[in-house]
């Protein structure tokens, strides 16, 4: 292993103990409901980026998306299945070890990212959409119950947030793979996006990790 992927693999590890500690990993708010336009947005915009599991999983897409030179349209994809998942939560429509599929679908991203697999078009669409509707239906348990207003402001904010760092990873993966070394450096992401994956479905599965 060299030494950029052991470096990854470490913080990787650290991140996901931080991750197993009391916190309030899907709730920008504190755990409350938001009430307002702005509080909605905010919580919007803060739920990719303090659920490991989310960053890690929109961070793999991006990076495959740019691996694959296939620009905007897994990341949007991806984003506007989460919308679908999280509309499917607001209508009451369970789905069944919710959990256990975010952490899936996660280690599926990693390991997709950790071989550098090129993906077809339609291959994407579904496993894209299936990982960003998982996802989605996740993270709309904050938001049930919320007046309209502020669920329309957490919808833009989370749709923003996720895009852009979907966008941003796609960019940083088209300029890592112009050479062995920078290369290996996806690897190491991928294996950062694994291991939060194979940690939420561990957990999820009432292992030990």
């Amino acid at each position: 292993m060299t030494n950029p992927i052991r470096r990854s693999a470490i913080l990787a590890v650290l991140a996901v103990l931080v991750w197993q500690a009391p916190a309030y990993a899907h709730h920008p708010m504190g755990g409350e409901m938001p009430q307002t336009f702005l509080q909605g947005l905010l919580s919007g915009l803060g739920h990719p980026i303090i659920g490991l599991d989310h960053l890690a999983a929109i961070v793999g897409v991006g990076a495959l998306a740019g691996i694959a030179r296939r620009g905007v349209v897994p990341v949007l994809i991806f984003s506007v299945a989460m919308m679908a998942g999280v509309a499917l939560h607001l209508g009451r429509i369970d789905l069944p070890a919710g959990e256990l599929l975010v952490g899936l679908t996660t280690l599926m991203i990693g390991a997709l990212l950790i071989l550098r697999v090129v993906i077809s078009p339609a291959l994407v669409a579904v496993l894209f959409g299936v990982a960003g509707l998982v996802h989605g239906h996740a993270l709309g348990e904050s938001v049930v119950g919320a007046e309209p207003t502020p669920i329309v402001a957490y919808l833009v904010g989370l749709f923003i947030v996720q895009s852009a760092i979907g966008l941003g990873a796609c960019a940083l993966a088209q300029h890592l793979t112009l050479g062995r070394i920078r290369t290996s450096a996806l690897s190491a992401i991928g294996i950062v996006v694994a291991l939060i994956g194979g940690a939420v479905a561990a957990q999820a599965a009432g292992l030990t990790v």
